[in-house]
């Protein structure tokens, strides 16, 4: 896109915050910047932790992250 803006695609939307904190922290290590939106959605829903909080990444970053996102899914105890 022109301006420098890039477009951006949904990872993953969950409301596990340990989850979201991991990959974030895993991503990051890599080399990608997530950006989480709906994060201020707790005060609308007086922090229950009901609206799950998605986590994007540029297109460029995409197929990187999925990698990623299935290897801490993958490390997750269930």
């Amino acid at each position: 896109m022109s301006g420098g803006m890039q477009r951006v695609k949904e990872l993953i939307r969950t409301n596990d915050t340990v989850f979201i904190s991991f990959l974030t922290h895993r991503l990051r290590e890599e080399g990608i910047e997530p950006f989480e939106m709906d994060s201020h959605m707790s005060l609308v829903e007086g922090s229950l932790g009901i609206l799950p909080k998605r986590i994007m990444v540029t297109d460029d970053d995409y197929e990187s992250a999925r990698k990623i996102l299935d290897e801490a899914r993958g490390s997750e105890i269930r």
